[in-house]
């Protein structure tokens, strides 16, 4: 799910006066010497915004950051969050300011202890003047006090916080922290976190990663619950769940501590939910054999409740899912779908969000990899009954999954036509290449960023073949490709057993 919230900031000049150093009288200049030197370029304003194609304003330029500790107090009775966050961060310029993407009032913000000017320029960012400059490679600590009441603090009308009966949810993509912690807010600036959240007794605190410490009592009976993510991530794959959840606890297969919390409100839907969350270790397991080592510290997921999101989100290390997915009974097609994007998503994020196919494409052949796997339809049944379920005449065919467009990230096309691409360059490479590829991919890129070009780069190393038709046909060419494959007989394809669970999920992912 998303919302694309655009800014604009106003552009800063800084000018300063050069110096002249001559050597004493009657001394030999020495090399150098006699000659004005180079002026030292004042510092200037970090670009607030890291220049996406699609998103241009969102991140911010200057510095990148290593960690975010988040502190906060949470009043489910007003919705109110307060807290401190603290930012560790390094600069990659001399500044004279920098930017925040955050939304709500800010009562105070510090740099390297030194208190610091701040304004409000555009729909999302936080413009932080340094007390004193700051130099390329300085290590900066940035201390930001807030509070504010995050469901009504409004972006062009939308909040990603979502308030339920017991609590709230901060789960969303491509932007949620604008609502809940300060943030240089895009894939490319990864870091890790520390969240600690103090709640009324009886609720519960799930987040990322894993609890350092039990929750601890706090005067005024209240709660504070502390995770621990020790592996990079994007800003928009932190979350929060507030609420009443049953937490159970476990072992995965390799050794790593499984959480999968369900909200008590989800009542006759809360075996459904179980019955699918509690196959994460052994999802997750397999799709280890198929992409590579699982990159994160811990394995888990969040059943929200039922006043909660409409979707599901890939949330780092512990996907959290709505209650639509139960509805109709158990879903393991939407835990496969949101743990492979553990590796592609996650461990390896988009460098820009045009590829958003190598997330979302390679997520939902997962799904089909699993069906195949599970002996509920082989991956070459679900191409050819999801390329004759979409007629040559479809609206479908126009979005290139390679480049959809800004409003179209998340279009079926993405979803299921790049579902399609992945198969057709299996088809083109061979298995035995194919699953070399995807291991390669998600090793070589890890903790990082990558592009298509990237991918296409690799696949034709480890295959040794042209791919650029592959590549130039499914992903960047609009009209429904030829295939030679069953899908162009008379007879439409049998549908796989899969098939409905595969839809339901990617259905209910867009909304």
């Amino acid at each position: 799910m998303r919302r694309a919230l655009t800014a604009a900031i106003a552009a800063l000049t800084v000018t300063t006066a050069g110096t002249i150093v001559t050597g004493a009288p009657g001394q030999a200049a020495l090399p150098g010497w006699g000659r004005p030197k180079p002026a030292a370029a004042a510092p200037t304003p970090g670009s607030p915004g890291l220049g996406d194609s699609y998103f241009p304003d969102y991140g911010n330029g200057g510095y990148d950051v290593g960690h975010y500790d988040i502190r906060l107090r949470y009043e489910p009775a007003t919705d109110r969050l307060s807290g401190t966050t603290t930012i560790l961060a390094t600069a990659t310029q001399d500044l004279s300011r920098f930017n925040l993407d955050f939304v709500l009032g800010v009562e105070s913000v510090r740099v390297n202890g030194w208190s610091a000017g701040f304004t409000r320029q555009g729909a999302h960012e936080l413009v932080v003047t340094a007390p004193r400059p700051v130099l390329k490679g300085q290590q900066l600590t940035v201390v930001v006090k807030y509070a504010g009441v995050p469901s009504e603090t409004l972006v062009q009308g939308y909040t990603g916080w979502t308030r339920v009966a017991d609590g709230a949810l901060a789960v969303n993509e491509p932007e949620s922290a604008w609502w809940w912690f300060p943030s240089n807010d895009h894939p490319k600036d990864k870091a890790t976190w520390d969240i600690s959240v103090s709640v009324p007794t009886g609720l519960e605190v799930v987040s990322n990663g894993v609890q350092p410490r039990a929750p601890l009592p706090e005067a005024g009976n209240r709660t504070r619950w502390s995770w621990r993510s020790v592996k990079p991530g994007a800003t928009y794959q932190a979350f929060l769940a507030i609420g009443q959840y049953d937490i159970v606890t476990d072992t995965a297969p390799n050794g790593q501590p499984v959480s999968n919390a369900y909200s008590t409100t989800l009542g006759d839907l809360g075996p459904a939910a179980r019955a699918s969350i509690e196959r994460t270790a052994e999802i997750v397991d397999w799709e280890s054999g198929v992409f590579g080592p699982y990159p994160f510290e811990a394995q888990g997921g969040v059943a929200g409740p039922i006043d909660g999101i409409g979707f599901a989100l890939e949330t780092q290390s512990r996907p959290v899912y709505g209650p639509s997915f139960w509805r109709r009974g158990a879903n393991t097609s939407v835990v496969v779908h949101e743990n492979a994007h553990q590796w592609f998503g996650d461990s390896v994020s988009v460098a820009e969000w045009r590829n958003i196919w190598l997330n979302e494409g390679f997520a939902s052949y997962a799904e089909w990899l699993w069906s195949e796997e599970q002996g509920e339809g082989t991956a070459q049944e679900l191409f050819d009954f999801t390329y004759a379920s979409y007629p040559a005449d479809s609206e479908f065919w126009q979005v290139l999954p390679g480049d959809p467009g800004a409003g179209a990230i998340f279009d079926d096309a993405v979803y299921d036509r790049g579902a399609m691409a992945l198969h057709q360059l299996r088809l083109a490479v061979g298995d035995e290449a194919f699953f070399r590829i995807l291991p390669a991919w998600t090793a070589e890129h890890r903790y990082g960023n990558g592009t298509i070009a990237q991918f296409q780069a690799l696949a034709e190393r480890i295959s040794g073949r042209d791919l650029d038709a592959v590549f130039t046909t499914w992903l960047f060419t609009a009209g429904r490709p030829e295939v030679a494959t069953t899908a162009r007989t008379a007879l439409a394809p049998a549908q796989p057993k899969s098939w409905t669970k595969i839809r339901e999920a990617h259905r209910l992912l867009k909304h």
